[in-house]
């Protein structure tokens, strides 16, 4: 049998399944609580400076010089983070999002290819560790640093725990599973926003949200190796023991569990085509899904950040804001759940659906005057629009996790992620576009998410069909799809051309 039969024999989300995938959402609070640190650790309080005769004053001067009207503590307030040394905090969160980029490069391909369980539990030791670097920071640049390393590990495992998420469970799971995880990351920002309240030093609260890591790493030091992974290396061994040690802690009997034998070649993909990111340049349907995946990965991300930042700038509390800004995805993931399962719209016709309704929410903007007292205002217009990206990146994952075989999923996703992650360096730019004209960013907005919405209606439909594990099954699945067909019968007829 293969992977997804035995999936059946085992139980597809028994209650073994269930704690391991509780593990891996759990720590998604973790990783967000990191993901959102210099929000608060970098508040800017309210301060003026005292004018002094000597207006070319030195660093030990200009200390004396600044008085924080704010009772805050932040790194700005412990190292004077003001005036010409202002662009520091927003060079550390950047600094934080380049980790990021490199992360999903460098632990995607690595994780197809030593293993999902041994990447994930390195990141998250060493996510911690630098965490702890943050918090004990003595000056700027090494605070610095460990964000640019906290970034990197985040970057990386993000990827790796969602795709395990998918992997220890069946088929048909996968959408719950990807949006329970979804759901954790946004609720750990509202939850960092209210540890924010209630512990105010900096260094504390730096603390107390990565000591969330030390738990969730030691509950996860028991979680097995991926099956479908063991199995699309060749390790069919293995595979079955994990299944078999599934299906006994679920409480079913799976004794004879047999999976096909599949040579390390084939499992492997070790063959003209080469491994890992280059199977997506050289393989012709994996280099039409890529093209696609990336701009849609590219335009959720650059909606859903820039309308983010529009939002920062209202006024109130800070941590109230910072709890909004998670709680406000919430309703976008029953949305979820509930379309991409239906036969009539599935995963591609509810991700383009999303997008073109972000963007269409976006274009209505330009239309309604600003600070309109009505409930049909640009910021709620706003909201809406964030609520619908939301929607739109969650089913992302999902669709994209089902798109690529298992032996280079992560591949597929970390190259997919980078490219959102352009869309977030991008977007702080966009509302800046306003001295163009005030509906500019908007437009913008709305042209992302129309566009990617009507592209991902290329992508083939994932509702109910097989699941590839090697690119020989992803090739015989898409051989009956009319556009990917036609792409693998080009390269079939170049490739003869060629060796004649």
């Amino acid at each position: 049998m293969d992977v997804d039969a035995a999936f059946l024999v085992v139980g597809e989300f028994g209650p073994y399944q269930k704690r391991a995938v509780a593990v891996l959402v759990v720590t998604q609070v973790y990783m967000a609580c990191q993901s959102m640190l210099i929000v608060l650790v970098g508040s800017t309080p309210e301060y003026h400076i005292e004018q002094q005769d000597d207006a070319a004053a030195g660093r030990q001067e200009l200390h004396q010089q600044v008085t924080f009207t704010e009772d805050i503590d932040s790194i700005v307030t412990e190292w004077f983070l003001v005036k010409q040394q202002a662009y520091k905090v927003s060079l550390a969160g950047s600094l934080f999002f380049a980790g990021l980029l490199v992360g999903n490069i460098v632990f995607g391909p690595l994780s197809d290819k030593i293993g999902r369980r041994p990447v994930y539990l390195t990141g998250l030791f060493f996510e911690v560790v630098f965490g702890y670097m943050t918090a004990l920071a003595p000056n700027y640049e090494v605070f610095a640093v460990s964000r640019l390393l906290v970034g990197l590990m985040n970057g990386g495992i993000g990827l790796v725990s969602f795709v395990l998420t998918q992997e220890y469970v069946g088929k048909s799971y996968w959408a719950m599973t990807g949006t329970l995880t979804s759901m954790s990351f946004a609720i750990g920002i509202a939850l960092f926003g209210a540890l924010g309240y209630f512990i105010r030093p900096w260094r504390s609260l730096a603390t107390a949200a990565n000591s969330l890591g030390v738990l969730f790493f030691l509950l996860s030091v028991t979680l097995p190796e991926s099956p479908r992974w063991l199995y699309s290396q060749g390790q069919t061994e293995r595979a079955e023991e994990v299944l078999r040690y599934m299906a006994l802690r679920n409480g079913n009997a799976a004794n004879h569990l047999v999976l096909q034998r599949v040579g390390n070649a084939k499992a492997g993909n070790h063959g003209n085509m080469g491994t890992g990111v280059l199977q997506l340049v050289l393989h012709p349907v994996l280099r039409l899904r890529t093209m696609v995946l990336m701009y849609v990965w590219y335009a959720c991300s650059l909606v859903y950040y820039g309308l983010t930042f529009g939002a920062s700038e209202t006024s109130g509390n800070r941590y109230v804001n910072v709890a909004m800004y998670g709680l406000v995805e919430l309703p976008a993931y029953p949305l979820c759940i509930y379309f991409i399962n239906k036969h009539w719209a599935g995963r591609r016709k509810s991700m383009a659906g999303f997008l073109c309704l972000a963007g269409t929410a976006c274009l209505c903007t330009t239309f309604i005057p600003e600070n309109t007292g009505t409930l049909l205002s640009v910021t709620s217009l706003a909201l809406l629009g964030k609520l619908m990206v939301s929607a739109a990146f969650n089913i992302a994952y999902i669709y994209t996790s089902e798109l690529y075989p298992t032996v280079i999923r992560n591949a597929g996703l970390g190259v997919c992620s980078m490219s959102s992650r352009i869309g977030g360096i991008l977007a702080p730019f966009v509302p800046s576009m306003r001295a163009f004209h005030t509906s500019m960013p908007f437009t913008v907005f709305c042209l992302s998410g129309l566009s990617a919405g009507c592209l991902g209606l290329l992508l083939p439909e994932t509702l109910n069909g097989p699941v590839a594990e090697t690119l020989e099954e992803l090739n015989s699945i898409t051989r009956s799809r009319v556009l990917e067909s036609k792409a693998l019968l080009y390269e079939d007829n170049k490739r003869k051309s060629n060796n004649k």
